[in-house]
């Protein structure tokens, strides 16, 4: 029997290490599958995070398009004034004769009209009015007569008329500031005619205080 129990007792030492590497690799599998289990839960949970924020962010802007052109909504049915993405849209052409800064008629008119509901819109929001001047890449003709060096200089003026005509027209200074960009950010194909007058325009965005960009100083 001893050298049974002796047989016995080798096999005991030979399978035990087995058994403890095999639980000690089971127990590694078990804790890389809870790892991965983790991380998968927290791309999950960022994932459902940044949608719920995204939607949210939606929801604001159309929250805003819709109050915007509820405020605008007598102008926006003339024609003469277009919204897009918060961005209050003026053909140039309504406002100014070719090349020039000097404010039409009809376009003061058309200013003056979209003081009171904007003034409403900015005081609700706490925001600020920014008014762009936009041209085509038509090169300026240089004369005795040309006032601007470039499309930049020209889209400024443009920009700091329409800023001045609100203001007189009651908007508070403390809301509205100007902006130039030239023949940059075009909404259309400068290569004909019809593309370079919608490039031509002057644009309106509420925008928030903090956000704001450095005004054009109204001197």
């Amino acid at each position: 029997m001893t050298g049974l129990d002796d047989t016995l007792d080798d096999a005991t030492e030979q399978t035990a290490p087995v058994w403890a590497v095999f639980g000690d690799l089971m127990a590694g599998l078990l804790g890389v599958f809870v790892l991965i289990l983790v991380g998968v839960l927290v791309v999950q949970i960022d994932l459902v995070a940044s949608l719920k924020q995204e939607v949210e962010k939606r929801q604001m802007e159309e929250k805003r398009r819709m109050a915007l052109e509820k405020a605008l909504a007598i102008p926006l049915a003339s024609g003469r004034v277009t919204v897009n993405e918060g961005r209050i849209g003026i053909s140039g052409s309504v406002l100014f004769a070719a090349g020039s800064a000097e404010l039409r008629p009809e376009g003061r008119q058309l200013l003056q009209s979209l003081v009171q509901p904007l003034q409403v819109y900015l005081r609700e929001r706490d925001e600020m009015l920014m008014v762009s001047g936009f041209t085509d890449n038509t090169t300026l003709l240089q004369g005795r007569h040309q006032r601007f060096s470039d499309n930049l200089e020209l889209s400024a003026q443009r920009a700091l008329t329409v800023t001045r005509a609100l203001i007189e027209e009651d908007m508070p200074s403390s809301q509205v500031f100007a902006a130039a960009f030239g023949a940059e950010q075009p909404v259309a194909d400068n290569a004909d005619e019809k593309g370079r007058a919608q490039n031509r325009r002057v644009e309106m965005a509420p925008v928030p205080r903090a956000a704001q960009g450095k005004p054009v100083r109204n001197e």
